[in-house]
């Protein structure tokens, strides 16, 4: 990862602070266009990395140059002190629990026409039972403005109530969500300022945003809808943007979605001066720039190359 252009102390105050969901992923890059199941063997092209929706945010807003936290944990194996010390080069303050079963481990089947299949491993995330103090310490530490943007593992929902009360601006990635009145996803919904969930299981997911803008109408709602762009839901309404476009070939989906969060979320909350169709535009440029990085989350977008692409757009709309 290069180091971000924005400069800081190493004991300033975090801009935001991500919590939950890192991990190794395996991404399996199928040599036919099919997995052939009448035999044994398949060949095809294996390729491990530091993921979960996790690991890719918070070394998103670090490489866009942000203070950045990470509470989450890592079991007591290679891949944990892999994963630690990976977010360290990354200059990531962390607070790491120990998961007795293990790093969470993530399998995620690449097909050649952009279909991807994931088999996720949450080890201990049902069971684990965060230091509290430790995390309202760390809470702490965040500057006034800072954002908390929470990944669903179990664990985390005890903390949301630590970010409020630290006075921080909560934002939750629900993933694939599928109905409102999931009960697991119950507490994040409510207890967050900012909503993102990947429309992958609706054709169109305006109904779900109008029924959380119903639940909490000053909520701020945004849904991914893959290659046919993204939705934002205020209390003024529901509006929808086309997918942006770059040079460089779309050749992996995974980790876009947490572009798009940390992209938005870096333009409107940390960030003066843009507005929320200018911070869906800068989400959308880095969830575009992330499907370019196969099996890495290591390359991702920097601020010098978020403005160039930025700047670029708004020269093409103007034009």
């Amino acid at each position: 990862m290069e180091l971000p252009a924005k400069a800081y102390a190493e004991n300033s105050p975090l801009d935001v602070v991500v919590i939950g969901a890192v991990g190794i992923d395996t991404n399996v890059y199928l040599g036919k266009d099919e997995i052939d199941f009448t035999v044994e063997a398949n060949f095809s092209r294996n390729l491990d990395y530091v993921g979960g929706a996790g690991g890719y945010s918070s070394r998103g807003f670090a490489q866009l140059g942000y203070r950045t936290g990470f509470i989450g944990a890592v079991g007591p194996d290679y891949n944990g002190k892999f994963i630690e010390e990976e977010l360290k080069h990354d200059r990531i303050d962390t607070l790491l629990f120990s998961d007795p079963q293990g790093s969470r481990r993530s399998v995620n089947i690449m097909y050649k026409d952009g279909r991807r299949k994931n088999f996720y491993d949450g080890s201990g995330s049902m069971e684990l039972e965060p230091d509290l103090a430790l995390c309202r310490a760390f809470f702490n530490k965040c500057r006034g403005g800072a954002v908390a943007h929470f990944s669903i593992e179990n664990w985390t929902r005890q903390l949301l109530p630590l970010a409020r009360e630290a006075g921080l601006t909560i934002a939750c990635d629900l993933q694939d969500l599928v109905s409102i009145e999931d009960s697991y996803r119950q507490d994040f919904i409510k207890g967050s300022d900012v909503l993102f969930f990947s429309a992958a299981n609706f054709a169109d997911p305006a109904p779900l945003i109008e029924r959380l803008l119903a639940g909490n109408p000053v909520q701020v709602i945004v849904a991914g809808m893959g290659s046919k762009g993204c939705a934002l839901g205020t209390r003024e309404g529901i509006r929808y943007f086309e997918p942006v476009q770059l040079e460089t070939p779309v050749i992996d989906t995974n980790g876009a979605g947490d572009g798009l969060a940390v992209g938005f979320l870096a333009s409107r909350y940390l960030e003066e001066g843009f507005s929320l169709v200018e911070a869906i535009l800068r989400g959308q440029l880095v969830a575009r720039y992330t499907c370019t990085q196969k099996a890495s989350s290591s390359h991702l977008i920097t601020r010098e190359m978020l403005e160039t692409f930025y700047n670029q757009y708004r020269l093409k709309r103007q034009g």
